[in-house]
């Protein structure tokens, strides 16, 4: 008798290592909205027009942390983190409006709310320490670089339109 194989899933591994957490966290809170957008759909008029919206940015969110993951430097990690911190926000503005209108399950709702409020605060502090941790090793701050001389050479973060 063969013992039986471990069962693969889609979802990450619970190790928590280099970032694991939080983009385990906006998997899971991406697959809650699909499936809370599901039983929204069901329902006519605005709670059917809201579905592709919530359902894009959750993706979205989770999405961008993954390619984070893979930046190229610094600056795109922030960059891509930024996105994925809008599009939370954007589905924590959707959802709030799923629960104050009372569209689809109140209770899923609020606690979707909930998770991506958590999201936001979490990313926010990502990106804050990233670039404290860029500052104090680069002499960086503010997109300016910390020169010998008076003159100082601008650099801006340009996050393209999602």
């Amino acid at each position: 008798m063969h013992p039986k194989a471990p069962q693969q899933t889609s979802e990450p591994s619970p190790n928590f290592e280099d970032g694991e957490n939080i983009r385990s966290r906006t998997f899971l809170f991406s697959c809650r909205v699909v499936r809370f957008c599901q039983q929204l759909y069901g329902a006519s008029g605005v709670a059917r027009i809201l579905v592709p919206q919530l359902v894009n940015a959750s993706t979205s969110c989770a999405s961008m942390l993954e390619e984070a993951r893979a930046a190229e430097s610094d600056a795109d990690f922030i960059s891509k983190c930024a996105i994925a911190l809008k599009e939370c926000r954007e589905s924590w503005t959707r959802l709030r409006v799923c629960e104050a209108c009372r569209l689809g399950p109140e209770t899923e709702a609020h606690e979707l709310v909930q998770e991506a409020n958590e999201l936001i605060s979490i990313v926010t502090a990502i990106i804050r320490n990233k670039r404290r941790n860029m500052r104090d090793k680069t002499g960086r701050e503010g997109g300016r670089v910390r020169r010998s001389t008076s003159r100082a050479v601008s650099y801006e973060f340009h996050i393209p339109d999602s």
